[in-house]
């Protein structure tokens, strides 16, 4: 367990060649030697070497470390940081960040750009990155209980790596985990949790929810939860096998979202009727007004997220899967769902061409197989349209949710929020069984 605040290690950028800092107020480096304003990190020959704005060298190393004077309130903010990698939203801004400013080095022309930073002021800004910081009150409660226990099972989990993908001739299952990352203790992106510094912390509200939940963690069986999130459940949550390797937890289980009971999803007829369907849900919100003071600005550039839908021409489809898989299909002729998670997510999906056949999971790679960026989720079901000889024409996605959907339904717990619900309702909804402990 757990029985005082840690220090956190969060990559800002990874192997970067490259970047610019802007340090405001003084900063602290090796040999007692203090830093301030515009600075330029470079990496060459196995060194990050640090420069002033005239590019004068000011010292190198493997590993260097600048603490800031708190006393003054300095801090640093970091240019060109991309967010949202790999995603429909990705773009960069400028972050800036209490705590120490760390590079070190890990090739011989490259660096991570790491913030040292404590466990509850992290989550300050994650509560405030994930979604906007003037959500309610006790949907950030729920949030920061939820982000604070993933941190710590994470941490716990990276002791035991696990293998994170299966391949064959005929399958490849391929899913994320925190043990890919080395040298640091979490990635400041929709990877791990969404960081992205004291700027996003704009209301009375985080503070609040910091002093009320601090040391607070979800807790099963004496252990801390691993305790996932994402966007939109669609109206229900999954298990964690769907997204991850085969492991069940007491605490994930699929839950309605709402308080009308929608039973699991079990076979492509329901499959298809659940997506077909726009069925009551928390997450089921048109409220503009509310998804404005809960999502940030470019979430809310997904208007579409409860119910989706994508369309290929086949030709378009192939070359797609063939620059995204490596494989060349041939001409595209099924797409089948060979298994589905109780929220109706494609946990595995057979891939039918003229070349090749092959079963592509979990959750995330088929989202990523069959976008530019990603799927909103992997519940979806397949038209295809035939042309006159009966090949397909084109294929037609029609889906639901947004993110993985196991464990906590952000904007369905930010609407349970506005409808009057504590933070504890909330929890006990998406984590069955869970307890709350506060450890520090």
């Amino acid at each position: 367990m757990i029985d005082t605040q840690p220090n956190l290690e969060v990559a800002l950028l990874q192997n970067a060649a490259r970047a610019g800092f802007v340090l405001s107020g003084p900063f602290t480096g090796p040999g007692g030697r203090v830093f301030a304003g515009d600075l330029l990190a470079r990496a060459a020959e196995g060194q990050i070497f640090l420069c002033d704005a005239a590019g004068r060298k000011l010292l190198g190393g493997r590993e260097i470390c600048l603490l800031p004077d708190a006393a003054a309130g300095a801090f640093f903010t970091v240019r060109d940081v991309a967010i949202g990698i790999g995603f429909h939203w990705q773009r960069t801004q400028e972050q800036s960040f209490c705590g120490a400013l760390k590079l070190s080095a890990t090739q011989e022309d490259a660096f991570h750009v790491i913030n040292v930073v404590g466990l509850e002021e992290y989550l300050a800004s994650v509560i405030s990155s994930e979604m906007a910081a003037g959500a309610p009150l006790e949907f950030l409660k729920a949030q920061a209980v939820t982000a604070r226990s993933w941190l710590w099972a994470m941490r716990e989990r990276k002791k035991a790596p696990r293998t994170a993908q299966i391949r064959t001739d005929d399958e490849i299952a391929v899913w994320q985990d925190v043990n890919d990352h080395e040298g640091f203790d979490v990635c400041a992106d929709d990877h791990c949790q969404r960081y992205q510094g004291i700027t996003r912390i704009v209301s009375e509200n985080v503070a609040r929810t910091i002093d009320a939940t601090r040391g607070v963690f979800l807790v099963h069986a004496g252990e801390i939860c691993d305790a996932r999130y994402y966007k939109c459940c669609g109206g229900r949550t999954d298990v964690f096998s769907t997204a991850w390797e085969d492991r069940s937890f007491p605490y994930l289980q699929s839950v309605a979202d709402g308080e009308t009971p929608h039973p699991p999803v079990l076979t492509e007829a329901e499959a298809a009727d659940w997506l077909a369907a726009s069925p009551s849900a928390c997450c089921n919100t048109r409220d503009k007004e509310l998804l404005a003071r809960i999502l940030p600005a470019f979430d809310q550039e997904t208007p579409h997220f409860y119910r989706w839908q994508v369309s290929y021409a086949r030709e378009e489809l192939e070359d797609l899967l063939k620059r995204k898989s490596g494989f060349d299909f041939g001409e595209l002729r099924h797409l089948i769902a060979l298994e589905r998670g109780p929220s109706g997510r494609i946990r595995r999906l057979k891939i039918v061409g003229s070349k090749k056949t092959l079963v592509v999971g979990r959750e995330l790679e088929i989202r990523r197989w069959l976008s530019e960026s990603h799927l909103y989720s992997s519940a979806f079901v397949v038209a295809a349209e035939h042309d006159a000889s009966g090949g397909v024409r084109r294929f037609t996605l029609h889906g639901g949710g947004w993110g993985h959907g196991v464990g906590l339904c952000q904007i369905g717990a930010a609407v349970m929020a506005a409808k009057g619900f504590k933070a504890e309702e909330i929890l006990a909804h998406y984590f069955c069984g869970a307890k709350l402990r506060k450890l520090y």
